[in-house]
């Protein structure tokens, strides 16, 4: 397969209304989306968000590394998936977003070419073992608990039961009320809590306690990257599972947490480990070591990533604490029929095109054209 052109797509993206987090408010996606097309003309898509408290990487910083990356690619041939990640690491260093856009993109493309779904070329042997369904994971984060109590009972109505809370933006007494509340709401639901890195110890501490005394099932990234000590001590104090977030960006993270006792399960993003192989990769290492997988996209994303993190969720055999899929959170979508969650959740059955199976509309990608970043076209 080879590379003839490529067009970067900087986009601005309303949200239907604003997520509020420890340490940012969002009303706007900003996301960039990357078009390959191969020799026989066909299209692949691959998309990566702005997280510069995560990865550290901005709109324009990501769409300035992909066009680099897809300068050197043009014109090479990509064989197979396995020869995707030593292409670009010879190219560039670091910078996952980038290369997550660029591999999703060649992995659409591939999987188009062998006439399979995506998730079907990435689960490869596993694929007899793999889960066909994937419950979503929906965010109660505007602060207000009867908004969220509000927001949740319809929600339930319509199949969900998968919840995270989003905390550390305002008053710890308030976080707790909130984690109370909706536990006792929503008991036998999957409930937990998500800190964004915000928590001092005694909040921490506080907020953990409460809620496993509550049926919280999980608390996501309490503290600052690099705090492990204090992760173990909370763990071990409270008895409540901790999902590492923004602490985990490669495989070794992912081991180091495990064997500590600091994390008992993680969160994945294609942005942090840079596509959806090293996605798959992350999520059976998990498994492995006997830690729960959450999937995520960043808030928010377009369809584009939200299909790319479905299939490679649909390689595993099991996503026990859910998929957060932000295309929901959007005001419009890219693609003129988005994927939608069925019953609170997403199904295998709803990937069954080849390749990646969406693609944006032209008029919506002009529509959501970022102001300070131009749509760039390369071709051999």
């Amino acid at each position: 397969m080879r590379i003839t052109s490529a067009r970067l797509y900087p986009l601005e993206v309303p949200m239907s209304r604003p997520i509020k987090m420890a340490g940012e408010t969002l009303t706007h996606a900003h996301t960039l989306l990357l078009r390959l097309t191969d020799e026989a003309g066909r299209e692949g898509w691959g998309e990566a968000s702005a997280a510069p408290l995560m990865t550290g990487e901005t709109l324009a910083s990501i769409a300035a590394s992909t066009e680099y990356l897809v300068t050197k690619l043009l014109g090479q041939s990509v064989a197979e998936a396995a020869a995707i990640s030593p292409l670009q690491e010879a190219c560039l260093y670091g910078n996952p977003s980038a290369k997550s856009c660029v591999e999703t993109a060649l992995m659409d493309l591939l999987a188009q070419r062998a006439g399979l779904p995506l998730y079907q070329m990435l689960a490869g042997a596993e694929m007899a073992s793999a889960t066909r369904r994937i419950d979503m994971l929906h965010m109660l984060a505007s602060g207000e608990v009867e908004a969220e109590i509000e927001e949740a009972m319809a929600l339930r109505r319509q199949g969900y039961r998968q919840w995270k809370i989003k905390v550390g933006a305002g008053d710890s007494a308030s976080d707790l009320q909130r984690i109370q509340r909706l536990c006792a709401l929503l008991e036998g639901d999957v409930v937990s809590a998500d800190a964004n890195q915000a928590l001092s110890v005694l909040a921490a501490s506080a907020l953990a306690q409460a809620g496993a005394s509550s049926g919280l099932a999980f608390l996501e990234q309490p503290y600052r990257v690099g705090m492990m000590a204090e992760m173990v001590a909370l763990h071990r104090v409270s008895g409540l599972d901790l999902c590492a977030d923004e602490s985990i960006h490669a495989l070794h993270d992912i081991v180091e947490h495990g064997a500590a006792g600091a994390a008992q399960g993680a969160s994945l993003k294609l942005i942090k480990l840079g596509g959806t192989q090293a996605l798959v990769q992350a999520g059976r290492l998990c498994l492995a070591r006997g830690m729960k997988v959450n999937l995520a996209c960043k808030v928010a994303e377009t369809t584009i990533s939200a299909a790319a993190t479905a299939h490679a969720g649909f390689a595993l055999r099991e996503v026990a604490w859910g998929f957060s899929m932000s295309n929901r959170y959007l005001a419009n979508d890219v693609c003129a029929q988005p994927l939608t969650p069925i019953d609170g959740a997403v199904f295998a059955s709803q990937l069954s095109l080849p390749g990646l199976g969406f693609a944006p509309e032209a008029e919506r990608l002009r529509e959501f054209a970022s102001a300070a970043l131009p749509v760039k076209e390369f071709s051999v």
